[in-house]
């Protein structure tokens, strides 16, 4: 089935990015276009987005209602991801700005980012039979379309997908927005808008949407739970049958050991000697004594509580009385910060510390390490842990979300399983796991089984993509059915 699709999103790779959100909305598209789908991408026009670099042409403008007052903003289109366009919406009031969130204005910046969308629509020759919407950003388009143009025919007909990135983000503001951005002030209700008494634009896509998914199918049965809920769990159960997980896909271009640039040295399930020569060229670059058998403990990360860095603070008393070492690489909160520098500068000859983000260190983490940590309190679908496996380098995770759906606990008897999991979010079963992949380490032959393992796996864009395909014709049956006469 041929599909015309419009996915929307806040950031979007190449143009400007802040996180995991951007590499999806950048990849899934190619991916679509790839299996003969027309697939456009809509995002706002940030001032940090180089428009001759990325070839951005004049496409006219729009009017957006706002509070009773039109405001006119400006198109370009650009060709710059291969087999896909992308619509920006530009406005010097809203999107002229060095950051991309964390604005006092936020709620009115991205919702007149959605009104403009469907206004472009309603101008547009072309129609998507599917809008993708993603996170709190986009959560208002299918709010308008199912309220202010519910009986527009332009817009008529077109069935939604919302996708939630990571619940914790929801886009909360004061109740004053909803006339700002010419809200119906009925929607301001628990069954609505509503959120203890201010305005919640995620709630609103997971009410309004036809179809609703997450980032992998283990999350998005946590996110119906009041553990992993962030207070949205009754929404979720309401809406439990038409909510679903895809996992992530990775570049398997990017993250490849066998062609990667920014490595020391190139390797491959059939060949691991090139792994040797990362760890090494790791252990120079970050003051470590050089010793090739002692485990080396790899992490690339958000240095956030969410990430199980808490988890992780309380069992480094209790690692660094072991014979290993720990590359990190990260930034975050300060509070970890200051943390991890302490225990680095008391603990030299184990631990390398860089705190910031550095693309070619990350890649070489991920190569010169043995294992890798990711115990994260919850985790949505998460990238850390597939590029691990691509390079050979044990995951260490918590049992949760997307980690629990990419990694298998290793089994000595079986010679089966991916990486170590620790079930439990507490510090001891964090230290369990990592036990049990340290004597698995001393266990050569068992240890090379697991490192082929991990390499095997992939998780590829085309299989997520084949996934969407599927939700996209559920969202239009969905929509098909409420539109019809009962």
């Amino acid at each position: 089935m041929f599909l015309k699709v419009l996915l929307c999103a806040s950031e979007v790779v190449p143009f400007a990015k802040t996180g995991g959100l951007a590499d999806v909305a950048g990849a899934l598209p190619k991916a679509l276009a790839a299996l003969g789908h027309e697939v456009r991408v809509a995002m706002p026009r940030y001032e940090a987005i180089d428009g001759g670099k990325f070839g951005l042409k004049p496409l006219g403008s729009v009017k957006v209602p706002l509070g009773g007052k039109p405001v006119t903003v400006g198109m370009e289109v650009s060709e710059a991801i291969s087999g896909v366009t992308t619509y920006f919406v530009g406005s010097s009031d809203y999107f002229q700005r060095k950051g991309l969130y964390g604005e006092p204005d936020d709620g009115e910046r991205f919702g007149v980012f959605c009104r403009a969308v469907v206004e472009l629509l309603r101008r547009n020759e072309w129609k998507p039979q599917v809008i993708h919407a993603n996170d709190w950003q986009t959560g208002l388009i299918p709010v308008y379309l199912k309220t202010n143009y519910v009986r527009d025919k332009a817009v008529a007909g077109i069935a939604t997908l919302y996708t939630v990135h990571n619940l914790a983000y929801q886009g909360v503001f004061e109740r004053g927005v909803m006339d700002t951005l010419g809200l119906e002030r009925s929607l301001f209700t628990a069954e609505g808008l509503e959120f203890w008494g201010q305005v919640n634009f995620l709630k609103g896509g997971l009410i309004f949407a036809d179809l609703l998914n997450t980032v992998s199918p283990r999350y998005a049965k946590e996110m119906q739970t009041a553990e992993f809920g962030e207070r949205l769990e009754g929404v979720l159960q309401r809406r439990g049958e038409d909510l679903f997980g895809v996992l992530n896909g990775l570049d398997y271009e990017e993250w490849n050991p066998e062609t990667d640039p920014l490595i020391a040295a190139q390797y491959g399930a059939s060949d691991l000697s090139g792994k040797a020569d990362c760890k090494r060229a790791v252990q120079e670059q970050l003051g470590l004594p050089q010793r090739p058998e002692v485990p080396l403990f790899g992490l690339v990360s958000r240095l956030a509580g969410q990430k199980g860095l808490d988890l992780l603070a309380e069992v480094f008393p209790h690692l660094l009385q072991l014979d290993a070492q720990f590359a990190l690489l990260g930034t975050g909160e300060p509070y970890y910060h200051h943390l991890l520098s302490d225990l680095a500068r008391h603990n030299p000859e184990k631990i390398g510390l860089v705190l910031g983000f550095d693309n070619a260190l990350a890649h070489q983490i991920y190569a010169g390490s043995d294992m890798f940590l990711m115990p994260s309190n919850y985790e949505p679908c998460g990238l850390g842990q597939m590029i691990s496996l691509r390079y050979g380098t044990i995951p260490i995770v918590r049992e949760t979300g997307g980690l629990a759906d990419t990694v298998v606990e290793f089994n000595a008897q079986s010679g089966e399983g991916t990486g170590f999991l620790a079930k439990e979010r507490s510090s001891v079963a964090v230290l369990g796991a990592i036990a049990r992949a340290l004597l698995t380490m001393q266990r050569r032959s068992q240890w090379s089984q697991l490192v082929r393992n991990a390499m095997e796996c992939r998780f590829s864009w085309e299989r997520s993509a084949k996934e969407y395909e599927k939700l996209y014709g559920m969202a239009m049956a969905r929509r098909e059915q409420r539109r019809a006469p009962a």
